[in-house]
């Protein structure tokens, strides 16, 4: 089975999904670390997010996806990078290159592989990201479109960053979350929009059980009508 849940920054995609699939018994795949980890090969390479320096870069940036007793990291040329990408720059480069064609055909192939093969190996996968829904798997069993309220995401992003020893302020994190909402809704290559057959969950003042719980219950209500 193939789960989608997709949100803007700070909905909170990764922490429902990583839970859903653990209570499910399934495995977790987060799309957005793999556009984290080519946005910090451009951050090394002092790029500025440019069409014309992803083609200089992408050919030579390798980013693979490894499983540790089912716990995801994320590797770039190598190196684990799954907790250097969680920083406020590396989000707002990622926010910059998803943008790009070049960027977007170079993972997408990777995330509908590795997806089949953990969903095959475990039963079930549940992804998250922008478009995992509309554009990685339209297919997908059940999608899930999370929203919640501005100023709510950027408490919970800014309390991320905290835990990161980033000195942040929730203005500055707020500016953020709004500005990259409006980038991701009017670009033109995979827009952040709900697919028609989502189920729209708002998370404002749902607390994290209650998103999981609402998630593993559309999951259920899935398998049942499927058996």
């Amino acid at each position: 089975m193939i789960v989608t849940i997709d949100g803007p920054a700070g909905s909170g995609k990764s922490t429902t999904a990583r839970a859903a699939a653990d209570r499910l018994g399934f495995v977790y795949l987060d799309t957005g670390a793999m556009y984290r980890a080519i946005a910090l090969a451009f951050i090394r390479r002092d790029a500025e997010g440019t069409p014309d320096e992803a083609r200089a870069i992408l050919p030579d940036v390798r980013v693979d996806i490894r499983y540790r007793d089912n716990d995801m990291r994320v590797v770039l040329d190598g190196e684990d990078v799954s907790g250097t990408i969680r920083t406020a720059e590396v989000g707002n480069m990622a926010s910059q290159i998803s943008a790009l064609q070049s960027v977007r055909e170079k993972l997408l192939d990777t995330q509908r592989r590795v997806g089949r093969e953990q969903a095959e190996k475990h039963g079930g996968v549940v992804l998250d990201g922008r478009d995992t829904g509309t554009v990685v798997f339209p297919d997908a069993d059940v999608k899930i479109f999370m929203v919640a309220d501005a100023r709510e995401r950027a408490r919970r992003r800014l309390e991320e960053y905290q835990k990161q020893g980033e000195d942040v302020t929730f203005e500055s994190v707020l500016r953020e979350i709004e500005e990259r909402d409006e980038a991701d809704r009017t670009r033109e290559i995979a827009p952040l929009k709900r697919a028609d057959d989502a189920v729209e969950l708002d998370t404002t003042s749902r607390s994290i059980d209650e998103q999981v719980g609402f998630v593993v219950n559309c999951v259920k209500a899935e398998l049942a009508q499927s058996a």
